[in-house]
């Protein structure tokens, strides 16, 4: 038995030095493209970056998936099933965009007819009719002033 000891340890040695890793530590990775991509803007055409990502699928109520916007304003997601998706950016200083895309049987994002309509021009309507009431409503007040003196 003695004379076995040496070569068997020396055996067992080599074994586990040799083996590979352990296969429950190791983590392969694959490359790829596809994927939808969610491309957050502000007005001024800055990127909505490090903002928080909620994804819809459809006929679930969880959430199929959550992040944040890259230094670009990009959100990339994998869809597994086809209809409409939602998907929620936001931050916690109250902006917030919505988008809702179709993606068909083959997993692919339908065509969107209608390019990027921002609300722009109607921001702007709002801010000078709010300017305008704010200024009429002085001039009232400034009337009544007049005419109680």
């Amino acid at each position: 038995m003695k004379r076995y000891g040496t070569p068997l340890a020396l055996l067992i040695l080599v074994s586990l030095v040799a083996t590979s890793p352990v296969s429950a530590h190791t983590i392969r990775y694959t490359t790829g493209t596809g994927g939808m991509v969610v491309t957050a803007l502000f007005d001024d055409g800055r990127p909505a970056r490090d903002m928080f990502v909620s994804v819809f699928a459809p006929g679930l109520e969880e959430r199929f998936q959550s992040g944040k916007t890259d230094r670009n304003g990009r959100f990339t997601f994998f869809p597994d099933r086809s209809g409409t998706w939602e998907i929620l950016v936001y931050d916690r200083m109250g902006h917030r965009l919505e988008v809702k895309m179709k993606v068909d049987s083959a997993l692919c994002p339908e065509e969107d007819k209608k390019p990027d309509q921002s609300d722009r021009g109607l921001k702007i309507l709002m801010g000078l009719s709010t300017i305008a009431v704010l200024f009429s409503g002085l001039r009232l007040v400034k009337k009544k002033n007049k005419a109680d003196c």
